[in-house]
C-alpha cells in the first residue's frame, strides 16, 4: 500500500567505496556536482562534528511519528545511513538519545533526520553521526504510516535506496549509486588543485587572472 509499505534494498554503494569519501570535504564533493545538490541548509550536525558516509537506508515517516524509524533500526546493517524525509516538521523529535545507543550498537554510519532530535547535549558530545533540521524536546508518536527503502527526497534532493550519504561540519550530500567512481574521481582532482592553490597562496605567487576576465566579459566598467 502506497505510504505503508516496507521494500528490500535492491542495491547499494559498498562499505569501501563509501569510507573513500570519508577524509573528502563535502563541499569539495559538492563543487565537483555542479554544486546544485544539497540536503538543505537546515541539516545541521547536532554531534561533535565527525565525518559521515554510506549507503542510505531510507524511511520516510509522518511528521511527527517515528514507528518506521525503529523498523528500520531493526534492519539496517553495519555501515548503513538511516535517512530520514520527516518533512522538515519541528513539532516533535524523531530521534534521540536511546535511539541512537541503538544505532550505534547496530554498527551504522550515521542517521539523517529531516525533522526534530532531542536528548541534544549528549548526541552533541558524541562522535557518532546526527544530522537533523531542529531540536524540540517534545517526543514522537509510533503509529504510522511510513514507508522504507523507497526513494525520498529533502529539500529537493532526491535520495534512491542504495545511494551514497555523507555528512560533515558543512553538511549533508547524496551521491547517485551510479555517479560514485566519477565523482570521487573528480574530487580527488580538485583536491590536487586546491592544495596547489594553498601553496601558491602561502608562497605569495597566486594569480587569479580570471576575475579581470570575468570582469571584462560582464562588462564591468572600472573607474581608475
Amino acid at each position: 500500500m502506497l505510504g505503508l509499505q516496507i521494500r528490500p534494498r535492491q542495491r547499494a554503494v559498498s562499505l569501501a567505496q563509501a569510507q573513500q569519501f570519508l577524509p573528502l570535504p563535502v563541499a569539495n564533493v559538492s563543487d565537483c556536482m555542479s554544486r546544485m545538490f544539497h540536503g538543505g541548509p537546515n541539516l545541521r550536525p547536532m554531534h561533535d562534528g565527525t565525518p559521515m558516509a554510506g549507503p542510505a537506508l531510507t524511511v520516510r515517516v509522518r511528521p511527527g511519528d517515528n514507528l518506521m524509524i525503529h523498523k528500520a533500526l531493526e534492519l539496517a546493517v553495519p555501515g548503513d545511513v538511516i535517512v530520514v524525509d520527516g518533512g522538515g516538521d519541528l513539532t516533535n523529535s524523531l530521534f534521540g538519545e536511546i535511539m541512537t545507543a541503538m544505532a550505534k550498537a547496530r554498527g551504522l554510519a550515521g542517521i539523517v533526520i529531516y525533522g526534530a532530535i532531542r536528548d541534544a547535549r549528549v548526541l552533541r558530545a558524541d562522535s557518532f553521526p546526527v544530522f537533523a533540521a531542529g531540536v524540540t524536546h517534545r517526543g514522537p508518536y509510533k503509529d504510522g504510516p511510513g514507508e522504507i527503502n523507497t526513494p525520498i527526497a529533502i529539500d529537493g534532493m532526491v535520495i534512491a535506496p542504495g545511494d551514497l550519504v555523507i555528512g560533515d561540519e558543512d553538511g549533508v550530500l547524496c551521491v547517485p549509486f551510479d555517479q560514485v567512481h566519477t565523482v570521487y574521481a573528480a574530487t580527488l582532482t580538485k583536491g590536487v588543485a586546491e592544495e596547489k592553490m594553498m601553496a601558491d597562496i602561502q608562497a605569495g605567487t597566486y594569480t587569479a587572472p580570471w576575475v579581470d576576465e570575468t570582469l571584462a566579459r560582464i562588462k564591468c566598467v572600472v573607474v581608475a
